[in-house]
């Protein structure tokens, strides 16, 4: 999921699949001619409407070859000049596309246009949980029961990050550094993770609110929680529902 585009490209390219040259005939055969529909009409022989888009019918954007696309120089000037306008309007019609088929995944937008560097969680440590280290001295991992103190932990995705695609502190624990290396995109069991997670969160949130009421990490608990009272039974509800669809999304739990 994390691949570069470049990478995936040349897999594409070079692949022995069936499937994947199926998939990939299918979007070559179907998709470039009828974005010109509107142009050079979607009926007759695709070496019909390939002979019309090279020579200029109604003024296409681009001319189609067996192997490549030529854009028109005057498209061409369009196209950079308005190309956050149109990115956005493709992104936006795309994202209500798939959302109304995905109703119950979350954060829709962010996976289609996910950045290729996943930001640093530095700020999590030092400004939130070094501050909930330092008034009790350590906390457990909840899934090792490791004893872990400043700098010697990791901050860890609850839901994996490749489902949620947010860093959003109410998904965010300290844990083992090796056990965050090997659990990577695997799911909690609820039954088994669930408790130590939610006594962890709430001790944390009480403690920054004493210490530093004004912590702006809190704010991103304000979204589940608007009286930043974290309910053991709300906070259940918000996370099981999304395990449950990332797994029928599959991802895997934990063994």
């Amino acid at each position: 999921m994390n691949e570069k585009k470049q990478s995936i490209i040349k897999h594409l390219m070079n692949s022995s699949s069936k499937e994947t040259k199926k998939q990939l005939k299918h979007f070559d055969s179907e998709v470039p001619q009828r974005f010109l529909s509107p142009w050079i009409g979607s009926h007759g022989s695709k070496a019909n409407l390939y002979s019309l888009s090279q020579h200029g019918k109604n003024y296409p954007p681009y001319a189609l070859y067996k192997d490549s696309i030529l854009i028109q120089p005057d498209w061409l000037d369009y196209f950079k000049r308005n190309s956050g306008m149109l990115k956005d309007f493709s992104y936006w019609n795309l994202t209500l596309f798939i959302q109304s088929r995905n109703p119950n995944v979350p954060d829709i937008p962010n996976k289609l246009k996910r950045p290729e560097n996943r930001g640093s969680l530095s700020k999590h440590k030092v400004d939130f949980w070094d501050i909930v280290i330092k008034e009790l001295g350590h906390v457990d991992c909840i899934y090792t029961g490791k004893e872990l103190i400043k700098g010697s932990y990791a901050v860890e995705h609850f839901i994996p990050f490749q489902f949620v695609a947010h860093d959003l502190m109410w998904n965010l624990i300290p844990a083992d550094p090796s056990f965050n290396s090997s659990k990577g995109a695997k799911l909690p069991k609820m039954e088994m993770y669930f408790n130590d997670f939610y006594e962890l969160q709430k001790e944390a949130v009480d403690i920054v609110t004493k210490v530093k009421p004004k912590n702006r990490f809190l704010e991103e608990y304000l979204t589940v929680f608007p009286d930043l009272n974290l309910n053991k039974t709300k906070y259940e509800d918000c996370i099981q529902p999304m395990l449950t669809i990332a797994h029928n999304n599959g991802f895997q739990y934990m063994s």
